[in-house]
């Protein structure tokens, strides 16, 4: 019995080998990449809150630093940028408190020259996204500013 060796054959063998290996390479390369895309994602969406929040909070407090300005001027320019950017006003919580302690205050008490602080927070299980649950729905992501109030 002869036995030949055929050129023609080997090469099938050898491509074979080859995609099987990359069928495995893919397979244990693949799980990684997807939790490193949708980390991404979680954490980009995450930071995209919080400055939501923080812009939120800035633009209350400016409606809180003028003469004649009311809590509810502060909540109306909170809930205008938080609704802006697609939040609804059961998702987040305003607060409105006196720069030196913690205390909620009435706006138009204030004297000028003292800070106003005003705080927005939601919790991350009612406003993020949590294709991997990287990040806890018990977080609570907080934008904050004090500015003083103008007299």
């Amino acid at each position: 019995m002869r036995l030949f060796w055929n050129r023609k054959n080997s090469h099938l063998r050898r491509s074979r080998a080859k995609r099987g290996s990359a069928v495995m390479e893919a397979a244990l390369i693949f799980p990684v990449l997807l939790s490193l895309t949708f980390g991404s994602i979680e954490f980009g969406h995450f930071f995209y809150v919080k400055h939501t929040l923080q812009g939120a909070a800035r633009e209350g407090a400016r409606a809180a630093i003028t003469p004649s300005a009311t809590n509810t001027d502060v909540t109306n320019a909170v809930n205008a940028a938080m609704s802006a950017a697609g939040f609804t006003s059961g998702q987040y919580t305003v607060q409105v408190r006196n720069a030196t302690d913690t205390a909620n205050v009435t706006v138009n008490t204030v004297t000028s020259g003292n800070g106003i602080l005003i705080k927005v927070s939601a919790s991350w299980g009612t406003v993020g996204i949590r294709p991997l649950g990287v990040i806890g729905s018990g977080k609570t992501v907080l934008g904050q500013t004090v500015m003083r109030k103008e007299g």
